[in-house]
């Protein structure tokens, strides 16, 4: 395995590189690093170049100046995939990773051709608010608002920090600002109508268990999305590729090489 060092918009990335073949993209979800797919990169490039990117401000990637939203994740990706001079791929996302390869996929243009997508407990579809979300919510913006009156920050200058980190999932409470905004930006974006325009054979794995994207989440992508199969794994969650990694390692390789080996294309 190499790792291996570069700057795409100033921002030092690292990425890893193994095997041969094909290439083969893994974005990952938000705030998880190379060791959370080591399995599935070792298993791919048994028959695939694959690579795989530590997003900006995680692993040994430096973070963005400012926050982004997925369009800038676009942005990034293109610029690495056109900085390899790869000309065509199969793209691999789990969730937030997910979520950026389906609007990839509704641009108009792209400097190189998409064979084949996998989207793994892939994120980007908004839900409505329940009551006690929406409470929630209510009960923070009262919060921030009293914490940032004028005299209340002179007297409590860290509580508006506090309140954010009070309100946050672990994810939000152990990002930087920047990172937390960008985070904000990302989950609040709706891309199903990016759906439809994907137009290259996808395949769906999801975890039956899954509580961060849950399945309704799997079967409505596998509707609005043309040639879309859907595969449901018992007793997994949201990381099914660690939780059941020999029968999803097996359904990958078949579907990306066709059941053949890869090096052979």
């Amino acid at each position: 395995m190499t790792i291996i060092e570069t700057y795409i918009d100033d921002l030092k990335i690292n990425y890893i590189k193994q095997g041969t073949g094909k290439t083969v993209l893994i974005l990952p979800g938000w705030g998880t690093v190379q060791n959370t797919y080591i399995t599935l990169i070792s298993s791919i490039s048994t028959y695939a170049n694959v690579m795989y990117l530590d997003m900006p401000g995680f692993g040994e990637s430096e973070e963005p100046k400012e926050s982004w939203n997925i369009d800038n994740y676009i942005s990034f990706i293109k610029k690495f995939i056109e900085s390899q001079n790869i000309k065509e791929l199969d793209l691999i996302g789990h969730s937030n990773g997910g979520r950026i390869i389906i609007k990839l996929m509704g641009q108009e243009s792209l400097n190189f051709k998409v064979n084949k997508i996998i989207l793994i407990g892939s994120a980007g579809i908004v839900h409505k608010k329940s009551l006690k979300i929406k409470l929630k919510i209510r009960t923070f913006k009262f919060c921030k608002k009293f914490a940032e009156l004028g005299l209340v920050k002179k007297v409590f200058p860290n509580l508006l920090d506090k309140v954010k980190k009070h309100f946050g999932s672990d994810d939000y409470k152990n990002a930087s600002p920047i990172l937390r905004s960008t985070m904000v930006k990302l989950i609040n974006e709706d891309v199903r109508e990016f759906l439809p325009k994907i137009n290259v054979p996808t395949l769906l794995i999801w975890g039956e268990n899954d509580t961060a994207t849950p399945i309704e989440d799997a079967e409505l992508m596998e509707k609005m999305i043309p040639d879309a199969g859907l595969i449901r794994v018992k007793g997994c969650s949201h990381y099914v590729f660690l939780e059941n990694p020999s029968y999803v390692n097996i359904i990958i390789k078949n579907f990306l090489t066709g059941g053949n080996d890869g090096n052979n294309n």
